[in-house]
């Protein structure tokens, strides 16, 4: 079968976030140790994994995501790089709907992509070219919104960061990480973070964030860092827009906004903060597609 690595929430390749995807028959997912196996193999910060659903009334695919040590609840960048690759390879057409642990979550191909201003360079290429590469699509998704609840900052959520936080949120049980406010964009652009302190903190990973400088092209910036999952830092992350949106809509008096995820890579996410949902916007590459030999390992 095919195994493709796409980059997500760019327009460009070697920039974004990059996910693996693997497009299985349809019937039951393959065992777990086996989709494990295969998502340590290629280490990228999540392997996509969907079989079709020909008889689900409500949905289309069945998708799973697996980082190199671990299955998450939700994923946006590897969302979006499935639905990319379905609709690239003329697998499916218009939306797409994926049965998941965190329910039913819709891809659609955005109306236009004129609306998204390109994704920043990334800072550690070497590249002159400046060809757009074909196949860049513009898919908006509709995730959950992660419910916000203020906490009294962890003990050494400071330290573990290098920063002093200004407030401190859970993100609820699908997303599952803890959000860190800091005072300004250059205070998160900044960070080292102490990554073996931060796995000891009482949550899947921390996000990030704080307004930006000068607003314009985006309206916050954010980084994530995993180690407790096996992502030291994830390039872009999608399902973190889904507590970034709540926190930042209200205070800035739109229901739009767009975010700047300030990873080496660097990638651009546009939000629309629907109450209980979020939609998330982003355009897709794929940079590689290649053949798995090694054959499912059944339940």
């Amino acid at each position: 079968m095919r195994l493709r690595i796409v980059d997500a929430f760019t327009d460009r390749p070697f920039a974004g976030n990059p996910a693996a995807v693997v497009l299985l028959p349809s019937g039951p997912f393959p065992s777990d140790r086996w989709l494990g196996q295969v998502a340590a193999e290629v280490n990228l910060s999540e392997t996509a994994f969907a079989h079709p659903l020909p008889e689900a009334p409500d949905a289309d695919w069945a998708l799973r995501w697996f980082t190199p040590t671990t299955e998450v609840a939700m994923c946006g960048h590897a969302t979006l790089a499935t639905a990319h690759v379905l609709h690239a390879t003329g697998v499916a057409t218009g939306t797409i709907r994926f049965a998941t642990r965190s329910g039913i979550l819709t891809a659609t191909p955005a109306a236009t992509a004129s609306p998204l201003a390109p994704a920043p360079t990334p800072t550690t290429s070497t590249s002159t070219s400046t060809t757009q590469p074909s196949g860049a699509t513009a898919i908006t998704l509709d995730f959950p919104t992660a419910p916000l609840t203020p906490l009294e900052i962890p003990h050494g959520t400071g330290a573990a960061l290098g920063a002093t936080p200004v407030a401190c949120y859970d993100t609820g049980p699908q997303v599952g990480d803890l959000l860190v406010e800091l005072a300004d964009e250059a205070t998160v652009r900044g960070l080292s973070p102490d990554l073996a302190a931060v796995a000891r903190l009482p949550h899947r990973g921390v996000i990030v964030t704080a307004p930006a400088r000068t607003p314009g092209d985006y309206d916050f910036v954010s980084r994530f860092f995993g180690p407790a999952s096996g992502i030291d830092e994830d390039p872009v992350t999608g399902s973190a827009h889904t507590a970034l949106a709540p926190l930042w809509s209200p205070r800035l008096g739109r229901t739009e906004l767009a975010g700047l995820q300030v990873s080496a890579r660097g990638g651009r996410v546009h939000v629309h903060l629907r109450g209980d949902r979020t939609l998330l916007t982003g355009q897709a590459v794929t940079v590689i597609d290649g053949e798995l030999l090694t054959a499912p390992e059944a339940n």
